[in-house]
């Protein structure tokens, strides 16, 4: 809504007739339901997705087809390019299962080479503790025959 300004010489606010004419109140009021029934169509306008999708691809669909019709080898080099970006695409996810498992088989291939290897490890330390155990026993008969000897 307007505020009262201060009335010119010729007794009307600023160049407008006076805000108690009910003429001027009624073209005030009509002014502003255009202005808000514009506000209100660009609003819903703004809102509809789906309308808007919509434009969005037939724009897209005439921009497409205007282009093949002044440089038809662009179009059919971005298609193909295209075609081949797709191609590559479905490839990867079709051979990412394989990679994915060759990877798991590594993994799993070097866990139980580890696990051998420790096993191993495990063994000889056994088998060297066994030695010395079996030289200490032998090497303490001894003894006790060189002192029944003597």
């Amino acid at each position: 809504m307007s505020t009262p300004a201060s009335q010119g010489p010729d007794g009307t606010t600023n160049g407008q007739p006076p805000a108690n004419d009910p003429d001027a109140i009624k073209a005030e009021i009509e002014a502003t339901r255009a202005q808000l029934s514009r506000t209100v169509d660009e609003l819903s306008h703004r809102l509809d997705v789906p309308e808007r999708a919509r434009e969005k691809a037939y724009r897209a669909r005439d921009t497409a087809v205007e282009t093949y019709r002044e440089s038809p080898p662009a179009v059919i080099g971005a298609g193909a390019g295209v075609a081949a970006l797709l191609g590559l695409l479905v490839w990867r996810r079709r051979t990412k299962d394989r990679r994915v498992a060759e990877r798991a088989a590594k993994r799993e291939a070097k866990r139980a080479a580890k696990a051998a290897a420790a096993r191993r490890a495990a063994a000889e330390k056994a088998a060297r503790k066994r030695a010395r155990k079996t030289a200490k026993g032998t090497a303490k008969k001894a003894r006790r025959a060189v002192r029944r000897t003597k």
